[in-house]
Parts: C-alpha cells; structure tokens; sequence
C-alpha cells in the first residue's frame, strides 16, 4: 500500500487551499488514484495562518487527516514554524526561500525555490501557488505533470490559463533542476 501525505502551509491570500484542491483533482480525476482534502485556516480573510492536507493512494483511504506528512511544503515563516515539528526524518521539505529560512537539519532533504519571486516576474504574485504546485510535481512525483497541468487549467479562472501554464511550467522546471539523475531528472 503506498500513501502520500502533502501538506501544504502559508498564509490566506496565497492561494493555500486552492493548491491543495488542484492536487486532490489530479490524483482523483487524472491519475485515478484516491484522495482526500482537507484544510483549515484562521478566521483573518488574508493573512492568517493556512494549510491544506492531501492524502493520495492507491488503495482506498479511511483516514484524511495527516499527523506527519511525507511532503511539506510552506510558504510562511508561520507555516514552516508550526508544521514542521511534524515533519518525519524522510519527509521532503519545500520551501519558498524568500518567504521561508528554514533550521539546518542533518536529516530532512530541503528544497527550495522562489516561488513569489517568480509569480512576480511573470507579472501576478497571486500565481505564487501555482509555481509552487509544479515545483511539488516535479520534485515529490506524487502526481504526474499531465494530470497537475490538467487541473490547474481546469481548476483557475478563464482568461488566465496561459499565465498559470507559466507560473506551473517555471516552478516544474526549477524542481527539475533540483533533482539527481536517480531521483527521476527528465521524467
């Protein structure tokens, strides 16, 4: 039985929940694989602390809720320092390394990214959580690119297709990058 367990952290305008919901429709729909999502969040409307949980399997799942993700990754200080005393010594932490600065560890495999950086290069920080989503496609492989592409087009506002196939192309190739040629580099 293989279960992926993500958990994705910020704060609220950045998009948190909206990323977690694209990533349970790509497992789901695209991959056919099962998946829950879930999310809670602080009663601010922007600014206040966010996360959204996804568990993936391949095998039916009786229990949604994560207690130490295999997958974290934050956008916020906030987020990193709440969730990460979660972390197990094989989670994969991705962080957006101009939002967060992580504690060394000996154990955790970290990878980083300018996630806001690059949203606002292409013009919208709101994209932020997208560059992010292909940055967690690439570097954790829990869903494919086709499917987490199919459900970012199917999942944003029309008329932004095109900047959000952007925002997830950049994030997906600097994940790539990342990558060794044994961790799946070029798939």
């Amino acid at each position: 039985m293989h279960r992926d367990e993500i958990v994705i952290g910020g704060l609220g305008g950045q998009g948190i929940v909206l990323a977690g919901y694209i990533m349970g429709k790509a497992a789901a729909l695209f991959d056919k694989k099962n998946s829950t999502h879930t999310q809670d969040y602080g009663p601010e409307a922007r600014g206040g602390a966010c996360r959204t949980q996804v568990v993936i399997s391949d095998d039916p799942i009786s229990y949604p809720y994560i207690d130490n993700p295999s997958v974290l990754a934050v956008m916020s200080q906030g987020a990193y320092n709440t969730y990460s005393p979660t972390m197990r010594p094989d989670t994969m932490l991705l962080i957006d390394e101009d939002m967060v600065k992580p504690e060394k560890s000996k154990d955790t495999r970290i990878f980083t990214i300018p996630a806001t950086r690059i949203a606002q290069e292409l013009g919208r920080a709101a994209v932020a959580n997208i560059v992010m989503l292909g940055f967690i496609t690439a570097v954790s492989q829990v869903v494919s690119r086709d499917a987490m592409k199919q459900a970012v087009l199917e999942s944003v506002p029309k008329g932004t297709e095109e900047l959000n196939t952007k925002a997830f192309d950049r994030g997906y190739a600097h994940g790539l990058e990342q990558l060794t040629p044994s961790e799946g580099k070029g798939k």
